[in-house]
């Protein structure tokens, strides 16, 4: 996956790496002939005592010398500028496919460990691209030139490369072998402390109201000293590999000065070649050492990129039509023909044989007790879930055929749990109108029975919100997401249990200025409340996933012995309130 990721990420900026490579060799070529030109200043112009032939060699030696710092600093930006491309492409790859995930693989993925993916794993493959555009070309040329480069000073000593290359590579390889398992447990407890750090920093009130920090630093202590308990064991490995180099380096220096010193003394090698063969042994050794920086990033970048390809090559399971409907026969018309609903891995299904229809203009409630099915059904209108079975149907043609757009263009969703986006006021409610005007904004708070709290905010419009909307209080939020679909004003509303934190007289004052100003659309709300779906037109009544009854509220309290229990549970605890 590592490699296929890299070929793919690096193959739109072929020109950078073509310049990387370009000046890599241009660098390493004119590193390798200086070893050369220096023997030959030592045995033809020091040893002869010829000053003229020394500036001159030494002239050439200065120009490479600056040809090769000008090659490897350009060589150098090419790589960054190439690993941060990729970097921004990948970030951006996964950021587009986990936006088109449903549910079901988010929640599979979970939220901490895709963005651990798209921070921590992203980061170490881009590390890699730029380890590699500085060393991947020079590294090798410079291996195996050194050694074509040395055996023309002398071939006797050459056994040493034999022995000491080989030596060197067996001992990085079985290291980076035992690094492997390391770092894929790393990854994932990091996955692991960035959601406990998540829900702690979510959670906070909880936690101090329940006075749980104890515990809950307990808990993170746990999770952290497991990270470093897997850098350390990797870090003990890395730290192994430079020893080993330096002692191979010292050993085989050792060896060519020892071996090499007799042959001087004997007149079959001059001294400027022992000391030009003795630097290429160096760059030689370094080159490997140099290859052993990128073998230790080799595999966490591995693991990273397995994780990064994981999401990459995870279809979602809402799959976008092949050619896709972008014309409904019917607006607002909403029908579920014999529904099922499992989630993945579930041993029963959530919903089963769910079927009605719903009109235009018209109000639909859903009520039931909790675990019923009634978020799930609602969430399969705008395919946050596909149906097992069945069929969902909106404006007369069926969801998995219709264009996503134009589906999600027609619904406007307030969810159980409503999120706002940091920003001001209106930037999150212009989440539902990208190009709704100040005068639209407020309208739609005013029915939101929103817009007396914002005028008092500082700033009105331009107030801040918080990530979350940790700023305003539950009933707040709520009408601030009511108000965020009503400025999309779409075709459908799906109003999930929106009205919870809401006082009766407020939700009183909501529901009527909502009953004038969405007339025309349609509307589907679950509720807790009975009194407040008493208007609704139909009344769905559901338990354990099934629909037991529906009718009016009047019918209903006639027939339906389940909603007959849920109105008198209620007034029972309005009585005793």
């Amino acid at each position: 996956m590592l490699w296929k990721l890299l070929v793919t990420s690096v193959r739109p900026y072929w020109p950078l790496l073509a310049g990387v490579v370009f000046f890599q060799l241009a660098q390493s070529i004119a590193n390798l002939f200086l070893p050369a030109l220096n023997a030959d200043i030592i045995d033809n112009g020091v040893a002869v005592g010829n000053i003229d032939y020394i500036w001159q060699v030494g002239g050439i030696m200065l120009g490479l010398s600056f040809v090769q710092v000008i090659c490897a600093i350009v060589a150098v930006f090419f790589g960054a500028k190439l690993a941060m491309r990729v970097g921004r492409d990948l970030r951006g790859q996964i950021f587009g496919r986990v936006g088109s995930f449903s549910e079901n693989e988010v929640q599979h993925f979970g939220a901490p460990s895709l963005i651990t993916r798209s921070t921590n794993d992203v980061q170490q493959v881009q590390m890699l691209v730029l380890m590699s555009s500085t060393l991947l070309v020079t590294a090798p040329f410079m291996a195996i030139g050194g050694v074509i480069m040395a055996m023309q000073q002398n071939v006797t000593l050459s056994w040493i490369f034999v022995i000491a290359i080989p030596v060197l590579l067996i001992a990085v390889s079985l290291i980076i072998v035992r690094m492997v398992p390391h770092f894929r447990r790393m990854q994932k407890r990091i996955d692991a402390i960035n959601r406990i750090m998540r829900e702690q920093l979510t959670g906070m009130r909880v936690i101090r109201a329940f006075v749980r920090e104890p515990q809950e630093k307990a808990r993170f202590g746990a999770a952290n000293a497991e990270v470093t308990d897997s850098a350390l064991r990797a870090g003990r490995l890395m730290a192994a590999m430079f020893p080993i180099v330096t002692v191979v380096l010292n050993l085989s220096s050792v060896a060519v000065l020892w071996f090499g010193a007799n042959l001087v003394d004997r007149g079959q090698m001059q001294v400027g070649a022992l000391t030009a063969f003795l630097t290429y042994l160096i760059q030689i050794l370094m080159a490997v050492m140099m290859a052993t920086f990128l073998f230790v990033m080799v595999p966490r970048a591995t693991v990273s990129a397995d994780r990064i390809g994981e999401v990459l090559e995870t279809d979602t399971s809402v799959a976008v039509p092949l050619n896709p409907i972008r014309e409904l026969r019917e607006r607002g018309v909403v029908e579920l023909s014999d529904v099922t609903f499992q989630y993945p891995g579930a041993e029963q299904p959530v919903l089963s044989h769910v079927s009605f229809s719903v009109k235009r203009g018209t109000t639909t409630a859903i009520v039931g007790s909790t675990g019923a099915g009634k978020t799930t059904l609602l969430n399969l209108l705008p395919r946050l879930y596909d149906a097992s079975t069945g069929t969902v149907a909106v404006g007369g043609v069926n969801v998995a055929d219709l264009d996503l757009d134009e589906l999600w263009k027609r619904i406007g969703l307030v969810p159980q749990r409503p999120y706002l986006f940091s920003g001001t006021v209106a930037t999150n409610l212009r989440y539902g109108n990208p190009d709704a005007t100040d005068d639209e904004l407020w309208e739609a708070l005013r029915i939101a029975q929103a817009r007396e709290f914002v005028e008092a905010m500082p700033g009105q419009l331009d107030a801040p919100i918080a990530q979350g909307g940790t700023t305003v209080s539950g009933g707040q939020r709520q009408r601030l997401s009511i108000a965020r679909a009503l400025v999309r004003k779409p075709d459908i509303f799906l109003f999930d249990d929106s009205f919870s934190a809401l006082d009766t007289a407020t939700d009183a004052r909501l529901r009527r200025a909502l009953s004038t100003s969405v007339a025309d659309a349609t509307v589907i709300v679950v509720a807790q409340r009975v009194s407040s779906i008493v208007d609704a037109d139909q009344i769905l009544v559901l338990d354990d996933g099934v629909i037991v009854d529906r009718g009016t509220h009047a019918e209903l309290l006639e027939s339906s012995q389940t909603y007959q229990e849920i109105v008198s549970t209620q007034l029972r605890a309005e009585d005793a309130a």
